[in-house]
């Protein structure tokens, strides 16, 4: 109901109410009136106003509450009708028209109205969504038609990759658009989603996220169910990606320092031990922290070498069931050390990197990344910044083993057929160069079994 302010009443009282005998016949007195707490009802539709309502020769509108209307057309017509905000956007509702829609069930219309506002969904374009058949509002809402695409790619792609796509799709806008008819959505529905995404500093993800859903308008028009690609649109207004390689600590001093900080620094063991095995073998830290025993195995440990799946590899997915493109990696004597003393951990179960809740998921790669920066290389060196540090080091020491360094690092030499590769190739020098890496890397630095024990947390100051 609307608040009355104080108002001021100014009257002529006679001066036979004053005591002072020099003031004029009549004197002006101001009279502050306050109606502070007062409010007036707020004036709602009646069904006999409605049923009065005549045409005019101009329409207007009979004003009920919360933004309903009764629109009378010139032609007599009555249309209920419902203004509201969208997204910065004034907006305007078509409910039905009077009599078949009584008084009641437009109120009730405009409740369900701000229900869906309130659930971040546009009245209007749920409205046209209900419209539909059942079987065509599924297979025209956004949701239903990205997950058709999804289908569609899902093969050609890796289950990490496809998890992925997924999951980003179903956090990141079918909480907002997915209702949506896929034909109605436009640039305006589509940045402020990827803006939410933008907003919390993921820019590389607001951007993944976009490609996604173009694939998904691509895809609509092709099968007849959109005409346009907002999301393509959009694509010069997203915020900017500073591009650059991973932060990494490219000297061999400087790669000491940080075993020595990070190694001193309250922290789970199986977590140090991780990131130095991560150092000695210049593996992906992905790779790393799904490693299951069977891998490290007794044969493994003697023979010196850890035979990784093409399955587990960074590679296209005809290439993963292709034995020959397994990844060998030498294992130094320092990295077989470490790697005995995780076992004294974690040795039971079936990964080596167990996650410390959840036994049978791997530890995340964020805990190496989380030690990393309470050590002090917050924005200066990253888990996959180990790869950079040994390509460097090794580079400049041996330039002539360039192309078994690369090997090393599981790179494909781009220049060669890719169904040549071999994995044993130069294997001799493979492994004399991992353990001079070792070497290099662990001078003076303690043994494996002292990263057992220390504190695991930082304590707080008493």
């Amino acid at each position: 109901m609307p608040l009355i302010s104080n108002r001021f009443r100014c009257l002529d009282v006679p001066n036979q109410f004053h005591m002072n005998p020099h003031v004029p016949q009549q004197t002006r007195v101001e009279l502050r009136v306050s109606f502070r707490e007062m409010r007036v009802p707020s004036i709602m539709l009646t069904d006999v106003q409605i049923r009065n309502a005549k045409k005019q020769e101009k329409p207007y509108k009979l004003t009920d509450s919360g933004g309903l209307h009764l629109y009378v057309a010139p032609t007599g017509s009555k249309l209920w009708r419902m203004r509201y905000r969208f997204r910065e956007k004034e907006k305007l509702l078509s409910i039905g028209s009077y009599p078949d829609l009584s008084l009641s069930d437009a109120r009730a219309a405009r409740e369900k109205a701000k229900a869906d506002l309130k659930a971040g969904r546009d009245p209007a374009a749920v409205k046209k969504l209900e419209k539909l058949t059942p079987v065509k509002a599924k297979a025209e809402s956004f949701e239903a038609v990205a997950r058709e695409w999804f289908e569609l790619q899902k093969p050609q792609w890796v289950e990490r990759h496809a998890d992925d796509v997924i999951s980003s799709l179903e956090t990141e806008v079918f909480p907002y658009l997915g209702s949506f008819v896929v034909r109605d959505l436009t640039s305006t529905d589509v940045l402020p989603v990827l803006r939410l995404i933008e907003q919390r500093g993921a820019i590389e993800t607001a951007r993944r996220v976009r490609q996604r859903m173009s694939s998904v308008f691509v895809y609509a028009i092709a099968s007849g169910r959109a005409a346009t690609d907002p999301a393509a649109i959009v694509q010069k207004a997203m915020a900017p990606l500073k591009k650059g390689r991973q932060p990494a600590i490219i000297d061999i001093e400087g790669a000491r320092g940080i075993l020595r900080a990070t190694e001193t620094t309250p922290a789970h063991p199986v977590t140090k031990l991780a990131l130095r095995i991560l150092a000695l073998t210049a593996v992906r830290p992905g790779t790393l922290v799904s490693t299951p025993w069977s891998e490290w195995d007794e044969r493994a440990i003697k023979d010196g070498l850890w035979q990784i799946p093409a399955q587990r590899m960074k590679l296209k997915l005809h290439h993963k069931e292709d034995e020959n493109r397994d990844h060998i990696v030498p294992l130094s004597r320092e990295a077989v050390d470490a790697i005995e003393m995780l076992r004294s951990l974690t040795g039971r179960g079936r990964l080596a990197f167990p996650n410390a809740r959840h036994a049978h998921k791997q530890m995340s790669e964020n805990a190496i990344g989380y030690l990393l920066n309470r050590s002090g290389y917050h924005g200066r060196h990253v888990p996959h910044g180990w790869r950079a540090t040994f390509s460097s080091v090794m580079n400049e020491a041996y330039p002539a083993d360039k192309h078994v360094i690369d090997l090393m690092l599981a790179h494909i030499v781009k220049d060669k057929v890719e169904g040549a590769y071999n994995r044993a190739l130069h294997l001799d020098r493979r492994i004399e160069l991992a353990q001079i890496w070792a070497d290099m890397l662990m001078k003076d630095a303690p043994p494996a079994a002292d990263l057992l024990v220390g504190p695991r947390k930082i304590l707080k100051a008493q």
